[in-house]
Parts: structure tokens; C-alpha cells; sequence
């Protein structure tokens, strides 16, 4: 069987939040420091990036850092991000540049997931069409309108899918309408599942408790997406990946070291 080989955890930034966000009705006035997540995934038929981290420019500059984010404190800190910490960056490292990478799977539109589309120009970017519907609602604070300027241009998916071989998109919606996880087959270790914001933090999966936010308040329906990812590692053997868990993700491989 194709399966995919490599998966290489990146760090394109940290955040500092209350627990909350996270945990629904858990953790009010504790703060946590979360990384953010993206995954470099070598398969058998290219290359896959699953999310990209924050947008560098609104951040680097004092005054779209203010327009962007104070609205969000004290509940939310600003991202903390290098320049060295861009997508591109990480790439460069690995002898690769932005035209290496067949596939941008975005798990959904948070300005932590999709920012940094805007440093992969050319590229080919999945997103699910209710995610996207949702998104430009308007509706969603933690979606920039400025980032979903290029949507016309990526290819809108309509639930589950073969990504690549081994790599399957897996529907996880709730924490927003259209959120997506993505089940990885390793050629020599357990399958990974990489839960996104489904699971932010080990707790919600021990637990299953549903995240904080929730795409209209419908923590049923992130409660389901949880058990569905549960039902599946288990079903394949597989690791569960939350996506904002500091311990978990120290656990990991570090860069450039990889899983596989």
C-alpha cells in the first residue's frame, strides 16, 4: 500500500490565551501558552503543508499588530513570531521552497491556521466550501477578511477525500463549520491523526471535552468530531495529534527531525 512517509511538525509561532478558548467552561482566567501548529508531509506523490501559522506582516509591523489583534486582549496575547519561523523558512532548511509543495490543506480559517497562505503564492489550497461559506459571513472574530482575499482561487472540497496516498481529509466540524482533520498512513510507525482544533489540548480528547469556541455554539456537534477521531485511532491504530498542546508538542520530533 502508498503511504505517506514523513511528517515534519513546524512551529511558525506561539500563543498566549485563556484556557477557555480551549476547554469549554474550563480554565477561565488561566492563561496558557500554546504553540502553533503546521505539518510538512512527504508522500509517495508529493508533498502536503496542513495549515500554515499566522500571517508574518501583522505582526512584524507595530501598527497592523495593534489593528489585528488588541481588540482580542486580555483573553488573547498577540502571536509571538520570528521571521525564521515562516513557512518559507522552514523550507529553505529542507532544500525546498514554496513550488516543492504540491497540496496547502487548511483545516479551517482562523487567522492561526491560514495566515501564512499569503507566503505560498502559486500554490494549490484545499479548502472545505462550508468553511469557506461560513468564514465570509463575517460572523467569526478570529477570521481575517483580508486572508480569504485569493479564495477564488483554491479548490473547494465537499467532505471526506483521498488528499494523497495514505493521507485522507477527515470532516471534524464544530469547533467551525467546515473544520477538517487529516488521517496520515506512516510508512514504518502508527497512522497519525491530526486533529486540528477538533482537539486543541489532550484534555479534550482524555476528557472529551468539546473546544471553547464552537461554530455557533454547537458543542454537540464538536463533542461528536471528538468521539469520531477517538472511534478512528482506535479503529487504526493510530495517534491522536491535538493541534495547541505545549507538552504534546515538545514530545515531538525537533525540526528539521521528522516522524515517520
Amino acid at each position: 500500500m502508498s503511504r505517506g512517509l514523513r511528517i515534519w511538525p513546524l512551529l511558525p509561532g506561539t500563543l498566549r490565551y485563556e484556557k477557555t478558548l480551549s476547554t469549554r467552561n474550563r480554565g477561565h482566567g488561566k492563561l496558557i501558552d500554546a504553540p502553533i501548529l503546521a505539518y510538512l508531509i512527504e508522500t509517495s506523490n508529493g508533498r502536503i503543508l496542513y495549515d500554515v501559522g499566522c500571517d508574518y506582516r501583522k505582526l512584524a509591523d507595530p501598527a497592523l499588530r495593534a489593528s489585528y489583534f488588541d481588540s482580542m486582549r486580555p483573553q488573547v496575547e498577540p502571536p509571538s513570531m520570528q521571521e525564521g519561523q515562516r513557512i518559507p523558512h522552514y523550507l529553505t532548511q529542507l532544500g525546498l521552497s514554496p513550488s516543492d509543495i504540491d497540496i496547502v490543506f487548511i483545516s479551517h480559517l482562523h487567522f492561526d491556521h491560514v495566515g501564512g497562505v499569503c507566503d505560498l503564492e502559486g500554490c494549490e489550497v484545499h479548502i472545505q466550501a462550508d468553511e469557506l461559506t461560513a468564514a465570509q459571513t463575517g460572523s467569526d472574530g478570529s477570521v481575517f477578511a483580508d486572508e480569504l482575499v485569493n479564495a477564488d482561487q483554491w479548490r473547494k472540497k465537499t467532505g471526506e477525500y483521498l488528499v494523497a496516498p495514505g493521507v485522507h481529509a477527515i470532516a471534524s466540524p464544530g469547533h467551525t463549520a467546515g473544520h477538517m482533520s487529516l488521517f496520515i498512513e506512516l510508512q514504518r510507525g502508527r497512522p497519525v491523526i491530526l486533529c486540528g482544533d477538533a482537539a486543541d489540548l489532550r484534555e479534550n480528547l482524555v476528557e472529551e471535552i468539546a473546544p471553547g469556541c464552537c461554530w455557533q455554539d454547537n458543542d454537540a456537534l464538536a463533542l461528536t468530531s471528538i468521539r469520531k477521531l477517538k472511534a478512528l485511532a482506535r479503529d487504526e491504530n493510530a495517534q491522536l495529534w491535538p493541534s495547541h498542546d505545549m507538552d504534546f508538542f515538545l514530545s515531538l520530533p525537533e525540526f528539521p527531525a521528522w516522524r515517520d
